[in-house]
């Protein structure tokens, strides 16, 4: 029995309860059907116990579930035991940030949207290190130094074979503002430019000069799963990651994504933006 599931372990079960309900049974009807004891499915719903694929796609059979692609991306999610490099911050850092690179991991493109900051995944090491000497309260310096080194590690997500896509909506005031100061800065703008050279990078610039736009002030992330009922948006709040994958929350920033890449600059022309501001510093 796990303790302290992981995010992705209970989002797997969190959508075996929403099958379960959508077929109008109880936890204690499921049971009966599968031969188990009520609290079994109880536990796996809670994501307190593991379930194999071919008891995910039996459960799927009982409630009547004909959505092939989803019944198959849940196995997927059942078959995954090994456990990921994110495990030996188990002790160092919040769980949340774990759950946010098991997230990355599994992801199948990831499309982001900031305001005031470059995204965790597109930091250098110097700019993100500064980020969290500005934490409130003040972290010690061993804390920045593992949030610095697990945030590093996370962007293994672009560089490995094949790298996961992804489409970053960035706004003019996160180029303008000098964390760290103005090599630091240069250093990031820089990156920022290698990075959109990437064939499975597209970096689109909000100028100021767009005015209004759907989302301002918000970050926000938005993962995209090997079905769209199994995308989830991660909100980057001062007290840590907020996790949302109800359907009207999808459905609300995938618009706003959409909107927010109709009024931002090409990849092209962002890339030329940027080198302006590059030359200006």
């Amino acid at each position: 029995m796990r303790s302290n599931p992981t995010g992705r372990q209970l989002r797997l079960g969190t959508e075996l309860r929403k099958l379960r309900e959508r077929a109008g049974l109880t936890s204690t009807q499921a049971s009966q059907l599968l031969g188990v004891q009520q609290n079994q499915i109880s536990n796996v719903e809670a994501g307190r116990a593991g379930v194999s694929p071919e008891r995910v796609r039996t459960l799927a059979c009982h409630y009547d579930c004909g959505d092939t692609a989803l019944v198959e991306a849940l196995s997927d999610m059942a078959t995954e035991r090994a456990r990921g490099w994110w495990e030996q911050y188990r002790e160092l850092l919040p769980a949340a940030l774990l759950d946010l690179a098991e997230l990355e991991h599994h992801a199948r493109r990831l499309r982001t949207t900031v305001t005031v900051h470059i995204p965790g995944l597109f930091q250098t090491t110097e700019y993100a290190r500064e980020i969290f000497r500005q934490a409130v309260p003040d972290l010690p310096p061993p804390d920045v130094e593992h949030r610095v080194s697990f945030r590093v590690k996370r962007q293994a997500v672009l560089f490995r074979s094949p790298p996961t896509p992804q489409q970053v909506m960035l706004h003019e005031a996160a180029l303008r503002m000098q964390f760290g100061g103005l090599q630091v800065t240069r250093g990031q703008l820089k990156y920022l430019l290698e990075m959109n050279e990437r064939d499975h990078i597209a970096l689109h610039v909000i100028p100021f000069a767009a005015g209004t736009f759907a989302g301002s002030g918000q970050s926000v992330y938005y993962a995209e799963g090997l079905v769209p009922q199994l995308d989830t948006v991660n909100l980057d709040q001062s007290h840590g990651p907020v996790f949302l994958d109800a359907e009207a929350q999808l459905s609300k920033y995938r618009v706003t994504l959409d909107r927010l890449e109709a009024v931002a600059l090409t990849p092209d022309e962002s890339q030329a933006f940027i080198h302006n501001i590059l030359k200006d510093l």
